[in-house]
């Protein structure tokens, strides 16, 4: 009877495994073995399988399943939890909850085949199901009580789903249990917290330990990391009484790139490369990061070149870069030898590459990244697909963008900001703002950025009565407070449509202190309006501006220029030379060939500028001969 109930049991077993559509032998011999030479045999077999790395074959496991149930091998735990990682690596998630049945049929007697089967069905990325696993073994469903390491791979279960209540009642239970006393389990709690953004929690579950090493410091410093307190996980290394590893470095580091310090993120690196030679991968792409973040491309180039090994963090983070710090044609370049390096872009990376793209027009570029992802079948979230609509609006395909917009099954904030800014962009206000208002009937809040950009459209629209609702509909019906660039916009708006005064008067009730951008969107307006008085209020204003920056400068010789004081506008002139000051050029960009180029006002040097002086004389004459 009692070799029946085992045979059932591991037949519900086979149709566990057969569930994840793996197919197993079809005849399995599960007889019970005798006592001699080829049972010894089996057994070393068995143990020699269990060892083996992950997954076994259905059949197999099968059979390891039988043996253990009729062999007596059962008893050893050590060898029920290498059977718990292969039970694991065998099925998938739906069959994730048999499991921990399957491993109870064999009857451990003692908690560490349960800890081995919670700690690989988080790594197996099913920390939900860990964390049920350790809901029935606490409870008494497996017959033995939870143990000293069953609470740190509980605990980690929690901290991958974030699951803050369910952390709490496994930190109750092990208060109850008397685990509190281990480190492991202090370690543990403190990566919880920080995990579920619970700084207080992490700091006092750390303050409270008896002991602590390099885990529980870099515990709580990578929590202060995560929860944005930059400042106090610098302030925790510094109290550190032991050698930091790299995980807390590359914690560390990350804080220094926030928070802008890069003199401090260089120590780290130096204090680094000085004790270690060569830069791990880990701390290597932190360190990068950090430079990056501090806007520090050069060191950061020089970092990324130095690497022997790159991953796909090394290369985001670098395109990425780039690109934040108006790069792009960089950007592009680190891109394409992303590709010969043969590491296969994410879906990130391409996000980043279509944005470097649409601030370059690289319209060829972009289509062929657009292609990219179709041919290889990523996966097009509402990142990827905000980014298409947002390159192909940039690159002047509007009919394009508006066609993949509408054809997104699931857009963001994101994707309507970008959509109201492909039509500002190509002169359609009216559209921009349809668009917005059809973004607030989907049942989406405008952000701060949205207003900045239907502002923008209604500004370059001369649609002065939307401008004034929509200003009205961010600060009363949404509760947004105005940056400068919103002021801006509807002093640009008001000036453009000849109300000087009333644009003044904005200015006037702004509450910071307007910017040299503001000024000059009005000065602009008195210049076109032919309001020289206005001029001499605008005067005033720009000598109380904080002289940084040539357009400060700039702006001052304009005001001058306005009214005729020609004097004072060589004086200022002066005053820029003498500070090595100048305005920057303008510049337009081309892509031929996939290739882009840039070229600044003023600009004779050119590898093919022979070619091009050829060919503009060219267009001059047909110019001319058209009489154009």
């Amino acid at each position: 009877m009692f070799l029946v109930r085992k045979i059932a049991l591991a037949s519900d077993f086979k149709l566990m495994i057969c569930d994840t559509g793996t197919r197993p032998r079809s005849k399995l011999n599960l007889q019970i073995l005798p006592p001699n030479s080829n049972a010894a045999m089996a057994i070393s077999s068995l143990r020699a399988l269990l060892a083996s790395p992950p997954p076994l074959p259905a059949a197999a496991l099968l059979e390891s399943h039988a043996l253990l149930l009729t062999s007596g091998l059962a008893a050893d735990a050590a060898l029920l939890a290498h059977f718990a990682k292969h039970l694991v690596a065998s099925a998938r998630p739906p069959a994730h909850a048999d499991a921990f049945r399957v491993l109870l049929s064999l009857r451990p007697r003692c908690a560490h085949p349960f800890n081995a089967l919670i700690s690989h069905l988080t790594l197996a990325g099913d920390p939900s199901a860990a964390f049920r696993a350790f809901v029935r073994l606490a409870s008494g469903g497996a017959g033995v009580a939870p143990d000293g390491y069953t609470f740190p791979a509980a605990l980690k279960a929690c901290a991958r789903i974030g699951g803050l209540l369910e952390g709490r009642q496994a930190h109750a239970i092990a208060a109850k249990g008397g685990f509190l006393g281990r480190l492991p389990v202090r370690n543990a709690l403190v990566t919880l917290y920080g995990a579920c953004g619970e700084c207080g929690d992490a700091r006092r579950a750390f303050d409270e330990m008896a002991e602590r090493d390099i885990v529980s410091w870099t515990a709580l410093v990578s929590a202060f990391v995560r929860g944005g307190r930059s400042g106090e996980a610098l302030g925790v290394f510094g109290e550190m009484d032991v050698a930091p590893n790299e995980a807390t470095l590359a914690s560390v580091l990350v804080a220094c790139g926030r928070l802008g310090l890069v003199r401090a993120g260089r120590a780290v690196h130096g204090w680094y490369v000085k004790r270690e030679k060569e830069l791990s991968l880990s701390v290597g792409n932190a360190v990068l990061d950090m430079y990056v973040k501090c806007e520090k491309l050069d060191q950061a180039r020089r970092v990324f070149d130095m690497f022997p090994v790159r991953d796909i963090v090394s290369w985001t983070v670098m395109i990425s870069g780039l690109v934040q710090c108006k790069c792009p044609s960089e950007a592009l370049e680190v891109f394409n030898a992303m590709q010969t390096s043969g590491v296969k872009p994410d879906k990130i990376v391409l996000s980043t590459v279509l944005s470097a793209c649409a601030s370059l027009g690289a319209l060829e570029s972009g289509r062929w990244v657009h292609e990219y992802i179709d041919r290889k079948g990523i996966e097009w979230d509402v990142h990827v697909g905000t980014s298409v609509v947002d390159m192909y609006a940039k690159c002047g395909c509007l009919e394009t963008a508006i066609s993949i917009f509408s054809k997104m099954p699931f857009k963001n904030v994101s994707s309507w900001n970008a959509m109201i800014n492909g039509f500002a962009l190509h002169g359609h206000g009216r559209h921009s703002v349809e668009c917005f208002d059809r973004m607030v009937a989907s049942g989406f809040a405008p952000n701060e950025v949205t207003f900045i950009t239907v502002l923008g459209a209604c500004c370059h629209s001369g649609l002065v009565q939307e401008g004034r609702r929509l200003f009205e509909l961010m600060t009363v019906s949404y509760k947004l407070s105005p940056w400068e660039e919103h002021y801006g916009c509807m002093v640009d708006l008001l000036g453009r449509a000849g109300l000087i005064q009333e644009a003044y008067d904005i200015i006037k009730d702004m509450p910071m202190r307007p910017a040299v951008f503001t000024w000059g969107a009005l000065l602009s307006a008195c210049q076109v309006h032919g309001r020289a008085d206005f001029s001499h209020k605008i005067l005033k204003h720009i000598q109380e501006l904080d002289s940084y920056g040539s357009g400060v400068y700039v702006l001052l010789s304009n005001v001058y220029a306005l009214n005729d004081r020609w004097t004072d506008v060589k004086k200022v002139r002066g005053l820029m030379s003498e500070k090595g000051m100048r305005k920057e050029p303008g510049s337009s960009v081309i892509e031929v060939n996939g290739k882009t180029s840039e070229f600044f006002v003023g600009q004779k040097s050119h590898l093919d500028i022979d070619e091009i002086w050829a060919m503009l004389s060219l267009l001059m004459k047909q110019i001319h001969f058209e009489g154009l």
